[in-house]
């Protein structure tokens, strides 16, 4: 179950940076960089509120970088979802 929950995780993720964000679909790679694809602070916390309301979760106490990559923003933002 945890592994369709990342995928989960991982396409709403992709979703979100396409269609908020105004990334390429090519360009979202579980390597690419949050810097990478164009996100700043402002719009990593804007991130930050759409993951929270479409996935009900509290990612309060979750820092979010731009030196992140999406896979690993979707570990983080997997792992609260499972918890």
């Amino acid at each position: 179950m945890g592994a369709d929950s990342r995928v989960t995780v991982t396409e709403e993720i992709t979703t979100l940076l396409i269609r908020s964000f105004g990334v390429e679909p090519g360009d979202v790679r579980p390597e690419a960089s949050l810097r990478e694809l164009g996100m700043d602070s402002l719009a990593l916390e804007e991130m930050r509120v759409l993951l929270e309301e479409r996935l009900n979760i509290d990612l309060e106490d979750v820092q979010l970088t731009s030196r992140e990559t999406v896979g690993q923003l979707a570990t983080v933002v997997g792992g609260k979802t499972a918890g």
